[in-house]
C-alpha cells in the first residue's frame, strides 16, 4: 500500500486526523518538499511529531527513478508526504500512475492547500480562477540572463477571460521567490512583450497562508514589487475585474487601495 499523505499548509499541526494515522501504521515514511514544503516546520519536528523517521527524497528519486522506494510498497505499508494537497502537482500524479502500473494499491489522504485556502484569505471567489502557473527565477545561459515568459501569457490569457490568476512562486534549496520579486518579475515580462496592462493593475501577494502570522497585501503591481512581506513561503495573485464582493474583502482583508470599490462590479 502507497499511501500520498498531504501536511496541509505551514507545519506539523496541519496533518489531518487520518493522515497522521497513516503516517504511525506504515512502515517506510517518504518525503519531498521541492514542489512545496512545510516552511513552519523541520524534518526533525516532523519525525518527532509524527514518532517516525521520514526520509526525504532528492528530485531525481522522485521524478526520474522512483522505483526502488515506490516498490517497498508492494509488500509494505509506505507514506508518501506532500506539502499541501496530494495530487495538486503533475509530478503525484506520476507516482501514482507509476505505483499502479507497478500492481502497487494507492490511496489519497487530503489536507488544505493554498489553491483553495488563497480564496478564503483574500475574498477572491474560488469559481472565478483560471489556469494556475509558476514563475521560475531567471537563469543565466551562454553568459545571457534568461527570463521565462510563459507566466505572462497566462496572466494576460486569464485577464482576457475575466479570470484571477494564482502564481506559485520558485522554491529552490537555498532561497524562495518572494512576492516582491515575483511582481518585479511579472512587469519585467510585460516590459519585454512591450505592453503595460500589468503595470496599472492589482496583485496580491499571501505569505505563510495557515500560520497564525499570515500576511496579506494587495495593492498596484508596481508598488507590490516594492513591499516586504516577510519569511516564505509566498505565493502572488494577479485579479481579473472584480464583483463589489471581492473588491471589499480585498481591502478589508488586505488592505487594498479603496479606489477599487469604484471599479467593481455589482
Amino acid at each position: 500500500m502507497l499511501s500520498f499523505v498531504g501536511l496541509g499548509l505551514y507545519d506539523e499541526m496541519d496533518v489531518s486526523v487520518k493522515g497522521l494515522a497513516a503516517i504511525r501504521e506504515a512502515d517506510l515514511v517518504f518525503a519531498e518538499f521541492y514542489t512545496s514544503h512545510l516552511a513552519g516546520a523541520t524534518p526533525e519536528r516532523l519525525a518527532e511529531f509524527y514518532g517516525k523517521g521520514v526520509r526525504i527524497l532528492s528530485r531525481e528519486e522522485v521524478e526520474v527513478s522512483p522505483e526502488g522506494w515506490i516498490g517497498e510498497a508492494r509488500e509494505k505499508k509506505v507514506a508518501f508526504l506532500v506539502g499541501g494537497d496530494p495530487m495538486i502537482s503533475t509530478t503525484h500524479l506520476d507516482l501514482r500512475l507509476r505505483a499502479l502500473r507497478m500492481g502497487i494499491v494507492t490511496r489519497i489522504i487530503h489536507s488544505s492547500s493554498i489553491v483553495t485556502a488563497v480564496s478564503g484569505l483574500t475574498g477572491l471567489q474560488n469559481y472565478r480562477f483560471g489556469r494556475s502557473t509558476s514563475i521560475p527565477y531567471p537563469y543565466v545561459a551562454s553568459g545571457k540572463r534568461i527570463v521565462a515568459t510563459s507566466p505572462y501569457d497566462v496572466v494576460i490569457d486569464n485577464l482576457h477571460r475575466e479570470l484571477h490568476t494564482l502564481l506559485f512562486l520558485d522554491i529552490q534549496p537555498d532561497r524562495y521567490m518572494t512576492v516582491s520579486e515575483g511582481a518585479a518579475l511579472l512587469l519585467e515580462m510585460e516590459e519585454m512583450a512591450g505592453e503595460d496592462r500589468l503595470k496599472r493593475g492589482l496583485g496580491v501577494g499571501v505569505a505563510r497562508a495557515g500560520s497564525d502570522d499570515a500576511v496579506i497585501i494587495a495593492d498596484w503591481l508596481p508598488r507590490l514589487a516594492d513591499r516586504d512581506l516577510g519569511g516564505p513561503l509566498h505565493v502572488l495573485i494577479v485579479p481579473a475585474s472584480l464583483h463589489f464582493m471581492e473588491a471589499e474583502g480585498l481591502v478589508t482583508l488586505a488592505a487594498a487601495p479603496p479606489e477599487i470599490l469604484d471599479e467593481a462590479e455589482p
